[in-house]
């Protein structure tokens, strides 16, 4: 039986929701307090198990490469004004047991083909796909998202994607899924359709950004054309495949904030921010004030 042991990045894209501010830095470098949107989706990768890291990457993503590199000046700075704790936080962005792997998309030809272009990294082995702009945090005792699915496709041995319900009116921003019930927070995928007209989605269950896929999903990226908005879709790819493996949807455990918006940005950063422990209790009094003076 074969573990998920890689985990694919998509991070290619321009982010030009948030330009100027991602002009010259890539989107997944935006920090939520204080730690890169993509450290999170590497943590909750490393935290389901995953060893072998790949990032498929653009043009101006050069930051990221650095940001999971060894910062050699940094670190000898730190050291020699005895900053320790800080030293120590830089030392351990990544495990010393996980592997960074760096494939750049030639050209934006969607997501689908961000994740073909992994293909010679992850062989036939089962693999996971996070997005990093799909910022899931989960509450103190319940498992990261991604670790939720890897668990349950050690049982089930099954492409998994984590879904939620959203307005009707907000379909043609996802992939929506139809589906039966299945078993508990899992349904059976039964079509799946990239961003429909509302009077065309076929329900309201919308795939966000955590996959658990099987190897086989290459065979059908490799032949698709292009889908909606001229690009090669996952979505398609899955569409393909379901009619030959079992396709599962999982209704995770936790709250998502879509960091490619400006506002599911802001919610993020507030949310963690009254979490983190060195700015929750003056940040919620802030907060409050704020809240006063609306």
């Amino acid at each position: 039986m074969t573990p998920i042991r890689k985990a694919v990045f998509p991070v290619a894209g321009l982010g030009s929701r948030f330009l100027p501010a991602t002009k010259a830095q890539p989107k997944e470098m935006l920090p939520i307090v204080d730690k890169p949107l993509i450290q999170y989706a590497v943590e909750e990768a490393v935290a389901a198990g995953c060893t072998d890291l790949v990032f498929i990457t653009g043009r101006n993503k050069r930051a990221i490469e650095d940001h999971f590199d060894k910062a050699y000046e940094l670190e000898a700075e730190l050291e020699a004004a005895q900053k320790h704790e800080l030293l120590e936080l830089v030392r351990n962005v990544i495990p010393k047991h996980v592997n960074c792997i760096y494939i750049r998309q030639q050209a934006p030809l969607g997501l689908g083909h961000a994740v073909l272009c992994a293909k010679p990294i992850i062989g036939d082995e089962p693999f996971a796909v996070l997005l990093a702009d799909d910022f899931m945090d989960t509450a103190t005792g319940v498992a990261p998202v991604l670790a939720q699915m890897t668990e349950r496709y050690d049982f089930e041995r099954a492409t998994l994607l984590a879904v939620q319900d959203v307005p009707r009116e907000n379909t043609r921003q996802y992939g929506i899924v139809s589906a039966a019930p299945y078993r508990d927070r899992l349904e059976l995928v039964t079509g799946i359709v990239e961003k429909p007209a509302p009077d065309k989605a076929p329900s309201t269950l919308a795939v966000v950004g955590r996959y658990v896929l099987s190897a086989r999903i290459f065979e059908f990226l490799e032949h698709l054309g292009k889908g909606a908005g001229g690009e090669i879709q996952l979505t398609d790819g899955i569409a393909a495949l379901l009619r030959h493996e079992r396709v599962l949807a999982y209704r995770y455990e936790g709250q998502r904030y879509d960091c490619g918006s400006k506002l599911g940005y802001l919610k993020a950063t507030v949310a963690m921010g009254l979490k983190h422990p060195e700015t929750g209790p003056d940040f919620a009094q802030f907060v409050a004030q704020i809240k006063e003076t609306l």
